[in-house]
């Protein structure tokens, strides 16, 4: 899979912005990218605080660009940005505060076209990152939230599984009045067709397996009713999907149960793209099989935002920011 990536990277070469600029784990992936000559990085922070990081752990970052927000030219036409964005609820001085911070600086490069990509979360937390790109580049036109997914590889399979890193359970919105805004089954089927979408950007035909405890009416109850109702909700919104639940895990993967429990399904026993009901669930299911499986694990990859903007565990290292770079990359 990376192969391909690369490949398709070196026809129509693309830029990341790092917001940690002098994370060594940053600046040895960055070295790494350089090299490869498919990805160009782009780092936030102080120049003369980046090269001495980087000289000091022996990484070549020559050929990086290196953007300071204390120093940055276009400061005063991204502060006007910003403030439009935000629609009065932050003035200027607030927002020029808020782009000294490179998470928020980073995001604006993203949002103003002067990059392709932003990958954060060394040091920054989930929200720091998610918080910028929810309030500057927003969630895609038909779409109010952000999910994830993540990517299971092992030797020449590859699976697509979500959420199970953002939306910790899926409840109706209310407004003010009490009225149901935003169902909790249309949250779920966004999820799914997000999904969908990450699972045709690395080279799948995605199969969509809705998964539940039930198979095709098999059990009862609002946990079952939740996936059963934003599974006639996503097949509305895209009929030529291959999506079908509600299904149990055992006939989303086995042709055998999965036409016994539910005949005639285009997805069961043949499923590659797999949402889960909640965080919880999908979180479990995916360190399963990690663990238990062998497969090997990517992401979490953020969905339902305008560009590609990612996360990283604290605990990364350099590989992960590596591979983790690609995948944001190949997503714009």
């Amino acid at each position: 899979m990376f192969a391909q990536l690369i490949s398709t990277l070196k026809k129509s070469p693309k830029t990341i912005v790092f917001t940690e600029g002098t994370d060594p784990r940053i600046l040895e992936a960055s070295a790494r990218l350089l090299s490869g000559n498919f990805l160009k990085p782009v780092l936030v922070g102080n120049p003369d605080e980046i090269a001495a990081a980087a000289e000091d752990i022996g990484f070549n970052i020559r050929g990086a660009e290196i953007i300071d927000p204390e120093n940055f030219d276009g400061m005063d036409e991204m502060v006007d940005e910003m403030v439009t964005l935000r629609k009065g609820k932050m003035t200027a001085d607030e927002c020029r505060a808020a782009l000294k911070k490179s998470n928020y600086f980073g995001t604006m490069l993203v949002k103003m076209g002067l990059v392709d990509s932003l990958l954060g979360g060394a040091t920054y937390s989930t929200a720091d990152t998610v918080r910028p790109a929810l309030q500057l580049v927003k969630t895609k036109p038909g779409r109010h939230q952000v999910s994830s997914s993540v990517i299971l590889t092992r030797g020449d399979e590859l699976y697509v599984m979500g959420d199970g890193a953002i939306n910790i359970s899926y409840e109706d919105k209310l407004d003010k009045d009490g009225n149901v805004v935003l169902s909790a089954s249309q949250q779920l089927a966004e999820t799914a067709l997000e999904c969908a979408n990450t699972a045709k950007v690395f080279g799948l035909e995605p199969r969509v397996a809705m998964l539940s405890y039930s198979t095709h009416g098999s059990g009862h109850g609002p946990n079952v009713d939740l996936v059963r109702n934003a599974t006639a909700i996503a097949k509305a919104e895209a009929p030529d999907l291959a999506l079908d639940g509600e299904m149990q895990f055992d006939a989303a993967v086995s042709e055998t149960v999965g036409q016994l429990k539910f005949p005639g399904s285009p997805v069961a026993g043949h499923a590659n793209t797999f949402v889960f009901p909640d965080l919880q669930s999908g979180n479990i299911g995916a360190k399963i099989a990690q663990r238990f499986g062998g497969f090997e694990l990517f992401g979490p990859l953020l969905q339902g935002l305008n560009a590609p903007i990612n996360d990283l565990s604290r605990g990364c290292n350099a590989e992960e920011v590596y591979i983790t770079s690609i995948l944001t990359a190949a997503m714009a």
